[in-house]
């Protein structure tokens, strides 16, 4: 038993050696590979000192010259135009792969090499979604909540609320416009807003929106007007019988309250009917624009740093393929 026990230990003591001997290897191996990196380097410093300054040059210059502006307006549309917009979107976006520069000329953009392609995207918000304020909206809060519902049972909530067709649905969407250099609202953003406002049939069915709207609201102004005046009469009435009128207001009996209850909602239904209006002025609503926002995501405006480290590993990389042929040449020529 003790000399099973004695070669046991012998034997994890030579294990143990060879992992630290193996390990020490490998440190020397990296040891090497960062004393041959830094010999690389020393030796080729001119060559590289050279494309750093080379590719930092080019990049400024082409971080200069070769600028990105975005351009984002946020609209709304109505009359149920929401496929009417995507589809115009699509339609410009085709015309600019053309370079269709006599369509767009017939829209009114006169310079449309500057812009380098458009898009739409809805702005994502679930709670106004299925959540709007306005009193009129009630019925497609509802529904939309419900729809949402049923969507989530078939996969996770989150894929529904960015999925294609709930997306189209909300009421708020961002067209985003990349030109090459600064653009004016009057040059591009007017001509593009008055040609997304030109369909006929809905013009049509907006403009009979806007005009029962307005009747609603002259017909709500009348029935509070009448509430006034009945509520007037009630106070003279109540007054010629009643020496004391406080007890009028503390019966709960009474028939102001309902009265008022009514006006209140007549007053808030106006507001939302004002604000309708403005919102419904066109079948596609404007609802800020900002322009010549300068784009900086992936490469752009990063050149002269990205340059120089492109022009290093390219040299390097012909390093490696050089010494690879010429290593692997030999040992051809040797085994002739």
């Amino acid at each position: 038993m003790s000399n099973q026990a004695s070669n046991n230990a012998e034997d994890q003591e030579i294990d143990l050696t060879q992992i630290f001997k193996k390990f020490d290897g490998f440190l020397q191996g990296i040891k090497a590979s960062i004393f041959k990196c830094i010999q690389f380097f020393f030796k080729n410093k001119v060559v590289i000192s050279f494309l750093i300054l080379l590719g930092f040059g080019t990049g400024i210059y082409l971080d200069t010259t070769l600028k990105t502006y975005s351009n984002e307006i946020i609209v709304s549309p109505n009359m149920g135009g929401t496929d009417y917009l995507y589809s115009k979107i699509d339609l410009i976006s085709s015309k600019l792969n053309e370079q269709d520069t006599v369509f767009f000329k017939s829209i009114g953009i006169n310079n449309p090499d500057l812009i380098k392609s458009i898009q739409i995207e809805p702005i994502i918000d679930i709670y106004e979604f299925v959540n709007n304020s306005t009193s009129a909206a009630n019925a497609t809060n509802t529904q939309n909540f419900e729809l949402v519902k049923l969507l989530a049972e078939e996969g996770s909530l989150k894929d529904v609320i960015k999925d294609k067709l709930t997306s189209k649905n909300y009421p708020r969407h961002k067209i985003t416009i990349i030109t090459s250099s600064k653009t004016s609202e009057k040059e591009t953003i007017k001509p593009l807003l008055k040609y997304l406002n030109t369909d006929l049939y809905l013009n049509k069915i907006l403009a009979v929106s806007i005009e029962n709207i307005k009747i609603k609201m002259h017909k709500n102004q009348e029935l509070i007007n009448q509430t006034d005046s009945l509520i007037k009469i009630l106070t003279l009435n109540v007054s010629k019988n009643q020496k004391n009128t406080n007890l009028v207001y503390n019966n709960e009996s009474n028939q102001f309250n309902p009265l008022f209850d009514l006006k209140n909602s007549l007053i808030n239904e106006i507001g939302s009917q004002k604000i309708a209006l403005i919102n419904s002025n066109r079948v596609v609503k404007d609802i800020s624009t900002v322009i010549n926002i300068r784009n900086t995501k992936s490469i752009n405006g990063k050149l002269k740093f990205i340059l120089p480290m492109f022009l290093i590993f390219g040299f390097i990389l012909v390093i490696i393929v050089t010494r690879f042929y010429k290593k692997q040449k030999t040992l051809f020529e040797l085994n002739q």
